[in-house]
């Protein structure tokens, strides 16, 4: 085996240079080289970026998969990189339970036909939720968990390796600063050499200034190294610190896709219920007498139905009971302008409407033939409409 002494010394000495620095920072005894303000916010960002993901991962799973015990065994069989083994879930257990009552208090009667239809809409369901979670997992929690076991990693490994750099560096600052320091002392004392007469004796007390020269060089190196090294060091970190805003930007995307996978699941749930509840309405009124209070005549409900593909409310679909009262309505009935705040950033849909940025203050008036839930926007040069449920009116 190849055992080298003299890198093991070294390497040890290194170590417990680095220790010794660490140690007296931590008493207060040494200086310590301080990191830049823009590399610690970067520092700050992808802490905070890490821990947030972890929450926002754990409760996704939870809300995924809300038996600790099955996710539990799904994580040991990941571990092992192994398949899971398919399982029905409530949904599709329940069905199956309603199929098989049905079934057995017969398919003829009115009680076991709506318990099969009932259970083939419940395994349907089921159906429609083992997609979400599948999709959930590969375009929402997948990223998520690469991020953290892989590019937060190397920033923690870059991050600790600029620690180590940053001893060294201060570890050499302080050789320099003692260096210089004997050197100093030795210059002091320099007066003593004016009583040495013989040549021998001048060559002799001169060899422990020549010394101290000597090590204030060495050091005044080893310290540029360092210092170059740690430079070297911050560079890498920072650059790995900022593509944290690419991680931000990807994530964005992830949950994009996390919503347009929950509004497709939720939008399929409504209408295999809305379809169901139609079946059942089909059925004899002796059947419903417990819904005859709150419903009159089965057959008769009209229900709407919700596309898949349905795009999500309209700004002016949330207040509008209220917003047609009070200075809005005031300002309708005057041909004059008044100042508003915004409630809520908004992003334009079009050129002909203004976006809008939270809390701050835009002049908003009424234009003849602009529908009422729309005002006029102006914030400088710039003008457009504005939804009225974004703006709160300033007296």
């Amino acid at each position: 085996m190849d055992f080298n002494v003299k890198r093991l010394a070294a390497d040890a000495g290194t170590f417990l240079s680095r220790a010794v620095q660490f140690t007296e920072e931590k008493l207060g005894q040494a200086e310590k080289t301080e990191l830049d303000a823009h590399l610690e916010n970067l520092l700050a960002r992808a802490e905070c970026t890490k821990q947030w993901t972890e929450r926002i991962m754990k409760q996704t799973e939870v809300l995924l998969q809300p038996n600790p015990n099955v996710r539990l065994e799904e994580f040991l069989y990941e571990k092992l990189e192994k398949k899971v083994p398919t399982r029905m879930n409530n949904h599709e257990l329940l069905g199956q339970s309603m199929i098989d009552s049905g079934n057995e208090f017969g398919p003829g009667t009115a009680y076991g036909n709506a318990l099969i239809k009932c259970g083939e809409t419940e395994k349907q369901i089921g159906g429609a939720e083992r997609e979400f979670i599948q999709s959930s997992a590969i375009n929402f929690l997948t990223p998520f968990r690469n991020f953290l076991e892989g590019d937060f990693k190397t920033i923690l490994k870059e991050r600790k390796l600029l620690q180590v750099k940053r001893l060294d560096l201060d570890a050499a600052k302080t050789r320099l600063k003692k260096a210089r320091m004997a050197d100093a002392r030795a210059v002091v004392s320099t007066h003593t050499l004016a009583h040495i007469h013989t040549h021998t004796h001048i060559v002799k007390a001169a060899l422990p200034f020549l010394y101290l020269g000597l090590s204030v060089i060495l050091a005044e190196q080893e310290l540029r190294m360092t210092q170059s090294e740690f430079d070297r060091q911050a560079e890498i970190t920072r650059l790995l610190l900022e593509g944290v805003s690419s991680t931000h930007a990807h994530h964005l995307r992830c949950l994009n896709d996390f919503v347009e996978a929950q509004t497709t699941y939720y939008a399929q749930c409504y209408q295999y219920m809305v379809d169901l509840q139609k079946q059942l309405g089909s059925f004899p009124s002796s059947f419903s007498n417990n819904n005859q209070s709150s419903v009159s005549g089965g057959a008769s409900i009209s229900v709407p139905t919700i596309p898949v593909s349905a795009s999500l409310p309209s700004p002016s679909a949330g207040r509008g009971g209220s917003t047609a009262s009070g200075g809005f309505s005031e300002l309708r009935s005057s041909s004059g302008s008044r100042k508003a705040r915004v409630l809520y950033d908004y992003d334009a849909a079009g050129s002909s409407e203004l976006s809008l940025l939270a809390d701050e203050v835009i002049t908003v008036s009424c234009v003849p033939g602009m529908d009422s839930d729309w005002l006029m926007g102006e914030r400088g040069n710039q003008k457009g409409k504005v939804p009225i449920t974004y703006l709160e009116l300033l007296n």
